[in-house]
């Protein structure tokens, strides 16, 4: 959570005064971040949800992925990427990230097999993906692309706002996120289709209060509706990540020229002048130069988050990926000839990465002065650990 004040405040009064906390109202807050929010990405359809993981798995549905396809998903994310695949009822195969600490188009290439349905590119850390690279691939062997955005709300990637160039995505506006209500979500997309059968996934009772459609009929799921309060809440945030991002990109940019000198070498962007610039990334020699940099520096060894790389999935190791076992998509027929093997050392090449690479968080409000002091601390930690 980066800004959150008075203007958040009176816009949830004004909700709760009114009365009109249940989203489906004329003029609501929903609706009109869901119009808003669709303008600021440069897409057709948004639609709030609970969360992140909810609106990816929305997204998924909304493309018709589920029980007999595969869904490639990179080593180092949180868990709720893989648990959106295992919502929809597909599997998700893990492949290697490369340098940016993002899914590596090439490994993409390699593990595509005959079940192999969509890809699931996360912008991780506001760090954009090599989307003209995974296209390319996705195009080759007709993959649908499913843009992870939930760590990089307000992000580009070379000019395009992140979720919007794939087939569908989704976002999260938890506490951590660049935009937050506390928990929230929402699921984009380009398709009326797609859109229709997502916003299906996240609320299939919505016909009673939007009206009933002769040209679909409407599936179960469970819901994952978003309420006014969110949406007033989210209103207020959209004016504010704008101004925002581009202060945490010029912060990035700044500490990367200063610190260019210092022998650290910066993890490779795949689009630094439109990133969100939330993270500053360095890539060590060795594990044990990484440990020691990040202590002396103020920042977090990736592959030592505790979250954020696929040996720490435990539920997905046990195959357990659901509350029954008549549900679980690891013991579907349906599934029986999906890559469903997963090892500790299966992604090496990524768990070398992750555990020489360092992320040190930025802020937007931070002033001159303290970005000068986050420079001078890296440059003391470059100067005894690569000394």
């Amino acid at each position: 959570m980066y800004r959150v004040g008075q203007k958040e405040i009176d816009a949830i009064a004004e909700v709760l005064l009114s009365g009109e906390l249940f989203r489906y109202h004329p003029g609501g807050q929903c609706e009109r971040f869901e119009k808003r929010y669709a303008k600021s990405l440069g897409v057709k359809h948004v639609c709030m949800t609970s969360s992140g993981t909810t609106a990816l798995t929305a997204a998924l549905a909304g493309l018709g992925i589920g029980p007999g396809d595969e869904v490639l998903v990179p080593a180092c994310t949180y868990m709720a990427s893989l648990v959106s695949v295992l919502g929809a009822g597909a599997i998700p195969v893990v492949v290697d990230i490369d340098e940016t600490i993002t899914i590596d188009p090439r490994a993409v290439e390699d593990a595509v097999g005959p079940r192999t349905r969509a890809v699931m590119p996360v912008h991780m850390w506001g760090l954009a993906c090599d989307m003209k690279a995974i296209m390319r691939v996705a195009r080759r062997h007709k993959l649908l692309v499913v843009e992870d955005a939930c760590q990089a709300v307000g992000g580009a990637y070379e000019g395009r706002m992140l979720g919007s160039i794939g087939h569908a995505a989704g976002f999260s506006f938890n506490y951590y996120k660049n935009m937050t209500c506390g928990e929230g979500g929402a699921v984009v997309t380009n398709n009326a289709e797609v859109a229709q059968r997502a916003r299906c996934m996240v609320d299939c009772c919505s016909f009673y209060w939007k009206g009933r459609k002769r040209d679909f009929v409407p599936f179960t799921s469970n819901g994952s509706r978003a309420s006014e309060i969110e949406g007033a809440m989210m209103n207020a945030q959209l004016d504010r990540i704008g101004p925002m991002v581009r202060a945490l990109r010029r912060q990035k940019k700044r500490i990367l020229r200063e610190t260019a000198g210092t022998g650290l070498k910066a993890a490779p962007s795949n689009s630094l002048d439109h990133e969100c610039g939330s993270h500053v990334m360095y890539a060590l020699p060795t594990e044990e130069q990484a440990d020691r940099f990040a202590a002396l520096a103020g920042g977090t060894v990736c592959g030592k988050t505790g979250r954020h790389v696929y040996t720490e999935w435990d539920p997905i190791f046990a195959h357990q990926g659901s509350h029954h076992p008549a549900l679980n998509p690891y013991k579907l027929p349906q599934n029986r000839r999906c890559r469903k093997k997963y090892t500790k050392g299966m992604c090496a090449r990524s768990l070398d990465i992750l555990s020489r690479t360092v992320v040190i968080g930025n802020h937007p409000d931070r002033k001159r002065a303290e970005v000068t002091a986050v420079i001078r601390r890296i440059k003391s930690a470059a100067g005894q650990v690569l000394a």
